[in-house]
């Protein structure tokens, strides 16, 4: 029997021993070295030829992938490592870097409980790795740190042991920082990462070597032997010395937490059921025998099996053949195959129990983020936050209509994949707009209908998605909305909301989005007064839209209880499509001041009460002056001194931002903030005006306020593309 045949059935075996489980990802900036690690630690763990680790990519198994050199999807392993004599399973899913996959991490975060940070150490700590690291943080991941690509500091640098340890230093302290800012306050302290501790190794994962305190005493190695071996380049006998995978796997496995331990705390964080239920006790003490509850994380397209969904089993079991509900949806399904992921390849197994991380086929209704359990009326656990908005549009659509059906499946599939992409179609047409974190994003995904599906496509250029807000200083008086039969009048007022508040909502802080239920009201009321809002009125709040709030501010009308859901019916419709450019709307309160209801109910239905709702809003927002809000990007660029000067020009050109330029030894920095808008083609202009020799890259940087000289240039291009009419609507069109 081969190794990897012999790793497959222990893996089978450790898989029930909960304490002996390790589910961790790896998360870093673009081009630190994550797949590459990756490769190494499968390969250690006899899953792949060693020779062929570093260089076969075996978790870049997507074509698109190998092609670009970066990650695109998170992938998943299961790998056997053997501590002092004992089998650990150790479950490892490898993480996007880039910006535009940022999605994936967020997904990929919910179902491990550890994460190994990597770090360059030419580069340092980069903005995606502060990015990754506050996602883990977020869902109560714990972290640990690899700093990678030491064999260039030497060989390359050519610094010497005691700057070498200053370098080390340096990342430590800011990945510290990062944790003080970003961990729950009760594990600050507790989760700072420290050489002394063994929660820091350092290595080469390209070179197959790597090293932490704990290992040096086992192998005696000590730190001026590693030197010399970088130096006179026997880092293959090195590697041999001190396998990269036995070094961090050994970390994982001494300094990460198993499910057991982990579930303790972070159910009561992702999951906000009652935890006094026997639901969720099964849940925290990670109870094989208990109800099953896993939740979905990723789902990923077999050319043969078709949709297969990856998920967390945090509860209970998952059998094959036996009948299971993917909450949200109409029916019951059947459980086809239940596996698990070894890089491409997917062993089926009859089972896969809490604790570990299992794939499955024939929930057709399973979708990133959905939970799995066998009774409908479960609670499901909290919706995973994304930190970045959708900020580019494209319109795709079929070239042939024949395709016409396979390309809304197509769609469909993308949708359920990828958590981060917003699809919208038109089904007359066939035109669907794709919403994405980015070109390259978007790039991608027309690239998978193209070559996956085999459908040809024709994309519009990337449009941006701007934002709808109104100005920081205004509080309108009422503005009144009549419904057509002039029956029924709504008073609205609007006014911005705090910008502690807007983050709050992007964060989650208030719970679920959607009408909020009388009953919850008060608890979601007394939040708001936490971040400086007025407690009394923030508990008559109606419903949440994005960053939208919609309250109640009304006394005693008869039957406004009954066209509830209607106002928040309106109050929706205006959150997608705010008046000036049918753009979504962002960090507005919405209040309901007074209302004349007509005392028939056959006279105040859905066709008078939404559109009196719609105009009152509407007319309130231009009246408080709506103003455009812009998405932006950081951006950072290294190049060569000589050539600075050109990479700066481009910027500028671009209404790009420059905030620092720290220049280390013959390279120069270049760190700013660029509009979305201005960013198409920015690759090629970069590479033209530096001679191909600067290194960029970019994280999305939320909103900001269009320059007020630009407004109805922008709005004028939005409601033409729209097919609006030119000229901006006014208060006039909405009091009718």
């Amino acid at each position: 029997m081969g190794r990897k045949e012999d790793n497959i059935e222990r893996a089978v075996e450790v898989m029930h021993t909960r304490e002996n489980i390790r589910n961790l990802a790896i998360a870093a900036h673009i081009d630190h070295g994550k797949t590459t690690l990756s490769d190494n630690l499968i390969a250690g763990a006899g899953m792949m030829s060693e020779d062929l680790a570093g260089k076969s990519r075996v978790l870049d198994f997507d074509d698109q992938e190998s092609a670009r050199g970066i990650t695109i999807n998170a992938a998943s392993a299961s790998m056997v490592h053997d501590v002092d004599g004992s089998d650990y399973l150790i479950n490892l899913i490898d993480t996007p870097g880039h910006v535009d996959f940022g999605g994936d991490v967020t997904r990929a975060m919910r179902a491990v409980d550890g994460c190994i940070i990597l770090a360059c150490a030419v580069e340092g700590t980069m903005p995606q790795t502060e990015t990754v690291v506050r996602q883990a943080l977020k869902e109560k991941v714990r972290p640990v740190l690899f700093i990678n690509k030491v064999d260039r500091l030497i060989n390359e640098l050519q610094i010497d042991a005691q700057e070498m340890m200053e370098r080390f230093q340096k990342i430590i302290i800011k990945v510290n920082k990062l944790i003080e800012t970003f961990a729950p306050p009760e594990l600050r302290k507790i989760w700072q990462v420290d050489v002394s501790k063994g929660t820091v190794a350092f290595g080469s994962a390209y070179y197959n070597w790597g090293m932490s305190i704990p290992y040096m005493g086992k192998s005696g190695i000590n730190f001026t032997q590693i030197f010399e071996y970088c130096k006179n380049d026997k880092q293959k006998e090195l590697a041999k010395l001190a396998p990269v995978h036995k070094v961090l796997l050994d970390m994982a496995v001494d300094k990460l937490p198993s499910p057991l331990v982990a579930q303790e705390y972070r159910i009561p964080n992702i999951w906000q059921g009652d935890l006094e239920s026997d639901f969720a006790k099964s849940m925290i003490k990670c109870d094989s025998s208990g109800p099953l509850s896993l939740m979905i994380v990723k789902i990923w397209m077999d050319p043969h099996a078709g949709e297969v969904a990856v998920g967390r089993v945090y509860s209970g079991s998952i059998k094959h053949g036996e009948s299971v509900w993917a909450l949200g949806a109409a029916k019951a399904e059947r459980v086809q195959q239940v596996s698990m992921m070894v890089g491409g390849d997917r062993i089926a197994v009859s089972e896969v129990s809490a604790g570990n991380i299992a794939a499955l086929t024939g929930i057709k209704s399973a979708a990133a983020g959905v939970t799995i359990t066998r009774n409908k009326d479960d609670t499901g656990f909290e919706p995973i936050r994304h930190y970045s908005e959708p900020v580019v549009t494209v319109a795709v659509e079929p070239k042939s209509m024949k395709d016409l059906p396979k390309f809304i499946d197509a769609l469909r599939s993308l949708a359920k994949a990828d958590a981060s992409l917003q699809v919208s179609t038109n089904a007359e047409t066939g035109e669907a707009l794709l919403a994405g974190m980015g070109e390259l994003h978007l790039e991608i995904t027309t690239y998978r209908i193209e070559e996956e599906q085999g459908i040809k496509v024709k994309v519009s250029e990337p449009i941006v998605v701007y934002r709808e807000s109104i100005e920081g200083d205004n509080k309108s008086r009422p503005f009144e909305g009549k419904s057509p039969n002039r029956h029924n009048r709504f008073y609205i007022e609007v006014e911005p909301l705090p910008e502690n508040v807007i983050q709050g909502l992007r964060d989650g802080d208030f719970g679920k989005e959607g009408a909020i239920r009388t009953k919850d009201a008060k608890e979601v009321g007394n939040k708001f007064s936490e971040f400086g809002m007025d407690k009394d009125l923030m508990r008559k709040i109606y419903a949440i839209h994005g960053t939208n709030v919609l309250v109640n501010d009304t006394k005693g009308i008869q039957n406004l209880h009954e066209t509830r859901e209607l106002i928040i019916e309106g109050f929706m419709d205006c959150c997608k499509k705010g008046p000036v450019a049918e753009e979504p709307l962002m960090g507005v309160m919405v209040r309901l001041v007074d209302a004349k209801l007509h005392e028939d109910a056959i006279h105040r239905g859905p066709a008078q009460t939404i559109p009196a709702v719609r105009n009152s809003m509407k007319g309130a927002l231009i009246r408080a002056r709506s103003v455009i809000y812009e998405p932006m990007q950081n951006i950072r660029i290294d190049a060569p001194n000589d050539v600075i000067g050109g990479v700066t020009s481009e910027l500028n050109k671009r209404r790009g931002i420059i905030e620092d330029m720290p220049v280390e030894g013959g390279t120069a920095s270049v760190i700013g903030k660029m509009p979305v808008a201005e960013s198409f083609g920015f690759s090629n202009s970069v590479r033209a005006a530096s001679q191909g020799r600067a290194v960029w890259n970019t994280e999305n940087a939320g909103y900001v306020h269009l320059p007020r000289e630009l407004f109805n240039k922008v709005v004028g291009e939005i409601r033409e593309r729209k097919g609006l009419k030119t000229e901006l609507p006014s208060e006039a069109q909405y009091m009718d």
